[in-house]
């Protein structure tokens, strides 16, 4: 067999509620060498994509899918970019790759995503499931776990834990999470991002998933998965998930003041941090000639990171929203409302 294209690629999934920073793990494990021949699936779940972005590694192995959710109606989207990435491979129309790496959407019940994989009759003759690696935020996951049954079951199913933001939580907020993630999943290894070093052999190349090993609830859900016809239903709204959560998309043109903006959204988290679940943006900012990405979640601003450089030729300014309860016109309102009032005191 070709070095380049092994019996069986293995598929690892990595998963976590939104914010929990799954993408600034997998572009950490993207940077080690060993990961070089390893292509990349993202699930997003808005408009605009922009995680596929932020990775800084766009090329013919870094496959968006952007049909809101990894449930029944993107399964067989699922399915379709998984067969054309491994067609792609075998006419060597994408550089080979040895492992496939899915990231989810914030939003996912992960047991669909096991279950295509494991169930395809395509799939399964080219894929099978390396492992599991589920992101939680120490600062958040507590209230996510008690009010999203998503994150319950990203946890449920992990075969390696990884604990974010320690460094921004308190010590009693540290363990009771810890407390909490040992009676979903005592199994699972648990490293913490901030201050353990990130291994990518131990998190990527060591398959072990292992359904034996899951908790009864966790069989359960894979079960309901494996069983649950496929079909494409369409959901009220495209970028809608459930009753009360959706996404949208914010762009505007010119050089963003960056203290300013830093302002209004420090306000807006403050004002309406329950309400927010994420947003990310990329922002073009006076003074710097590269974006500039912002992260936020519920009441907590990430420091900003300059990337190495714009990621395609629209060097406009972008932020994407996820919000439950909160009226996407009134974010927009108030951010033209913050921008005139700076530009009259300008």
């Amino acid at each position: 067999m070709d070095r380049s294209s092994p019996a069986l690629t293995p598929v690892s999934v990595i998963t976590g509620f939104l914010g929990s920073g799954k993408t600034t793990l997998l572009q950490r494990l993207l940077a080690d060498p060993a990961l070089s021949d390893t292509a990349v699936l993202i699930n997003e779940f808005g408009e605009i994509g922009l995680d596929h972005q932020l990775l800084e590694r766009i090329d013919a192995r870094t496959v968006l899918l952007q049909s809101g959710c990894l449930c029944c109606t993107i399964r067989g989207e699922l399915a379709d970019a998984m067969r054309d990435l491994h067609s792609q491979r075998t006419r060597g129309v994408v550089p080979p790759f040895r492992r496939l790496v899915i990231e989810t959407t914030g939003l996912a019940d992960p047991f669909p995503v096991l279950t295509t994989i494991h169930a395809d009759p395509v799939l399964r003759h080219h894929f099978r499931i390396g492992n599991v690696i589920t992101t939680i935020d120490a600062v958040n996951g507590a209230r996510h776990l008690a009010r999203h049954g998503e994150s319950v079951k990203q946890l449920a199913v992990a075969d390696r834990i990884v604990l974010t933001k320690t460094d921004l939580a308190t010590p009693g907020m540290v363990a009771a999470i810890t407390e909490r993630i040992a009676a979903i999943n005592p199994a699972a290894p648990l490293m913490h991002a901030a201050g353990d070093a990130v291994d990518a052999a131990m998190l990527l190349t060591r398959d072990t998933f292992d359904l034996g090993r899951c908790s009864e609830a966790a069989r359960a859900w894979f079960t309901e998965a494996l069983t649950a016809p496929l079909h494409r239903h369409a959901h009220d709204r495209r970028n809608s998930h459930g009753t009360d959560i959706e996404t949208f998309a914010i762009t505007f043109d010119g050089a963003l003041d960056w203290a300013a903006f830093g302002v209004w959204l420090t306000m807006l988290l403050h004002r309406h941090g329950e309400r927010v679940l994420r947003v990310k943006g990329i922002l073009s900012v006076a003074g710097t000639d590269t974006p500039v990405a912002v992260h936020g979640v519920q009441h907590l601003v990430h420091p900003p990171v300059h990337m190495r450089a714009w990621p395609d030729a629209e060097r406009r300014s972008r932020l994407v929203f996820i919000v439950q309860g909160l009226p996407p016109h009134a974010i927009r309102r108030s951010l033209a409302a913050f921008a005139e009032l700076h530009a009259r005191a300008a």
